[in-house]
């Protein structure tokens, strides 16, 4: 009979056990809401989270990357859009200076209009986003464009410091995956090829512009400087409308990783959060379990005296 007696007192202490621990697992899973709490609940599974939150951590950084690109990018068509509008202006200027009833005192006037709409040309181009100057290249912390005054001069001048052969910035966007962000300014300052194919940077144009306005040459500001500003207004289009296209590049690549955050996070949930629902049953299912057990114990448990006679 004692023997009997301690068999089942073991068998039951291990059941309840069993039931105790599978209470206790649903009671924590219901307390953080989350299938596992720690490596040796599912080491597989936890290798699995730890992965799906490092996709989503780096998902969040190209994130950020693509947004502060895109922000970049409408800063620089801001300023390429206002140079083109001071552009067009000093076209229509130079336009009436070439005609032939204006004295030199009115040339003087447009000159000193056209030096004006160059020094807000300076500021477009100057333009500073985040602490980074939009064309300022690979040295971005140095203002790429400045107009020097020394001895009563007007020198528009591009600074390089770096030197590089292509001042774009790269920008990771994806795994893999790189842009580059129009930033080298010379491609605004050497605006044009001449006729007969040597180029021709905005400094020397407009050096040559004032001479004429200065000299009262109508041939040239009527010819081969108008034609010129029109080229700088073109490269500049142009240069606009990669920046553009890149923007749109840099949407569609923001589109995209909206779509693999939304894909990466379902994937986590569903891996690590628990179904509320279908968890607080079984817990209700094991507590009822639970109890039984503790019921059903203090049966099994109960001394006997009997127990004691041999």
């Amino acid at each position: 009979m004692r023997i009997t007696n301690s068999l089942m007192s073991q068998s039951f202490l291990s059941n309840l056990n069993k039931n105790s621990n599978s209470v206790f697992k649903y009671q924590e899973q219901l307390s953080s809401m989350k299938q596992v709490n720690r490596p040796s609940d599912d080491p597989l599974k936890v290798s699995k989270i730890l992965d799906l939150k490092n996709e989503i951590k780096q998902n969040q950084q190209y994130k950020t990357t693509i947004s502060d690109s895109i922000d970049f990018t409408n800063i620089q068509d801001s300023a390429l859009d206002s140079m083109t509008s001071s552009l067009q202006r000093i076209y229509t200027l130079t336009q009436q200076a070439a005609n032939g009833s204006y004295s030199n005192d009115d040339r003087q006037s447009i000159k000193s209009e056209i030096m004006s709409e160059v020094e807000t040309m300076v500021d477009s181009l100057n333009t500073n986003f985040a602490g980074r100057y939009i064309f300022g290249g690979q040295a971005s912390s140095d203002k790429p464009f400045s107009v020097n005054k020394e001895n009563g001069g007007f020198e528009l001048v591009f600074n390089n410091p770096a030197g590089a052969p292509n001042g774009n910035v790269s920008k990771e966007i994806g795994r893999g995956v790189m842009v580059e962000l129009q930033t080298d300014g010379s491609k605004l300052f050497n605006a044009f090829t001449d006729s007969e194919g040597n180029a021709q940077d905005l400094n020397a144009l407009f050096s040559d512009l004032f001479q004429a306005l200065d000299s009262d040459d109508t041939e040239a500001l009527g010819g081969r400087l108008l034609t010129g500003v029109d080229k700088a207004m073109n490269n500049t289009v142009n240069q606009r409308t990669n920046i553009g296209a890149i923007q749109n590049r840099l949407i569609a690549a923001r589109d995209r990783n909206e779509e693999e955050y939304l894909n990466l996070e379902t994937t986590r949930s569903l891996t690590e959060d628990i179904d509320l629902a279908e968890t607080y049953m079984k817990y209700s299912m094991q507590m009822v379990s639970y109890q039984a057990s503790l019921n059903m114990g203090t049966r099994i448990l109960q001394t006997n005296i009997l127990d004691y006679v041999r």
